[in-house]
């Protein structure tokens, strides 16, 4: 086997808790209760927010993205002919006041023993560039398509990827 093809098959076979970020004190988190001027002014550094129950537990109940603020914060045109409050997140019309207001509740995650290949491919299958990896409903960390790239690049300056030569 050509070492560049055992190097991509040693990376894929390694284990999320072996590249994601442990750092939980610097991830973008914030408990489901928060206002929504916190959230923006998250967003406003960070491209998404980890939404937990509360901060004691981290248990992980939804992620709101800058995607998701985009829709709250685009002026609604609505027809004069509807009457009432329309069921609409926005700020302007204060339906969108705290974070569980605007946050998805449908998380796609992976565990700390997944192998990389595993979250890789639920990456694609998603259309996401970050995981959270959560373990018994916390989360514990998380992983991003940037760390994958950076860590895989590392990899191959310590260990070219160079088919190996025959010998003569």
């Amino acid at each position: 086997m050509a070492k560049g093809n055992r190097l991509i098959t040693e990376f894929y076979e390694l284990k999320t808790n072996q590249l994601m970020d442990k750092r939980v004190w610097d991830l973008p988190i914030i408990e489901r209760k928060e206002d929504i001027f916190h959230v923006l002014s998250i967003l406003s550094g960070r491209n998404h927010i980890w939404v937990v129950e509360n901060k004691e537990s981290k248990e992980l109940v939804g992620v709101i993205t800058e995607h998701d603020v985009l829709s709250i914060l685009a002026p609604k045109n609505l027809p004069s002919y509807i009457f009432g409050m329309p069921d609409i997140k926005s700020i302007k019309h204060g339906t969108a006041k705290i974070a569980e207001d605007v946050m998805c509740y449908r998380i796609i995650d992976c565990g700390p023993d997944d192998k990389i290949i595993d979250s890789l491919m639920k990456m694609v299958k998603h259309r996401l560039r970050r995981l959270p990896v959560v373990q018994d409903k916390k989360i514990i960390g998380e992983l991003t398509l940037h760390q994958l790239i950076s860590k895989y690049y590392d990899a191959t300056q310590y260990h070219p990827i160079v088919e190996d030569e025959e010998e003569g």
